[in-house]
């Protein structure tokens, strides 16, 4: 790989696998214990590789996946490979971002739970202490158990109208707007393409740029 490509790789940019352009992206997923961040990472690499339902996550984990032709730019067919970050909740270790993402976060996936009550303001307070005050650009929301608000008769932008106004102001504040995961769905590679696809849009309209972790935080 030459120069040139070898940067762009690192920068998140375009690089090349085969005869494909592919894209790398970094995906950082925060919330609360048991807000179903490990459901949204099965997802979004489209497998079962994330552990879930066996208690609260305490190390980072790092697994990626290649989709293989998964969009075309400027005509030719592009791969995207994601490499996506679980936190122990509620506030990712510095060190340990910058160790799995030395080039970055591209996109910031912030979890939580459809059919629980939120008023979680110190969540964003702790996200900007580690990125600065950018981060919501470069952020979405995913609601998970949303199958719940199905139970309920309620549709996604009527539960919006009546969530807590810290959720309500979130969803409004983040660059990447809501998605809503189904939790009863079997196949993640079914739940998940829509997020990649809204993840992809997001990160294109910040030029795939990265956030970086403050160099003064050392917590």
């Amino acid at each position: 790989m030459d120069l040139h490509n070898s940067l762009l790789r690192i920068l998140g940019g375009f690089g090349h696998h085969g005869d494909r352009d592919t894209l790398t992206l970094n995906v950082l997923l925060i919330g609360e214990r048991q807000s179903g961040r490990s459901s949204v990472g099965n997802a979004l690499i489209g497998g079962e590789e994330f552990q879930t339902g066996i208690g609260v996550t305490t190390e980072h984990q790092l697994l990626s996946r290649n989709f293989q032709s998964f969009f075309r730019r400027q005509g030719a067919e592009s791969d995207l490979t994601l490499r996506v970050v679980d936190t122990p909740p509620i506030f990712p270790r510095p060190q340990n971002v910058r160790e799995l993402c030395p080039e970055g976060v591209h996109v910031l996936v912030l979890v939580a739970r459809a059919d629980l009550l939120h008023d979680n303001t110190h969540l964003e307070e702790q996200v900007e202490i580690l990125f600065g005050p950018e981060w919501r650009r470069q952020a979405l929301l995913v609601l998970t158990h949303a199958d719940h608000l199905k139970e309920a008769g309620l549709q996604p932008l009527d539960y919006l109208t009546q969530a807590s106004d810290w959720l309500r102001a979130l969803a409004q504040e983040v660059g990447g707007g809501v998605s809503f995961l189904d939790n009863t769905r079997d196949w993640p590679s079914i739940r998940g393409r829509p997020l990649r696809e809204r993840l992809l849009r997001l990160s294109a309209r910040n030029h795939h740029r990265a956030l970086t972790v403050r160099t003064e935080v050392s917590l």
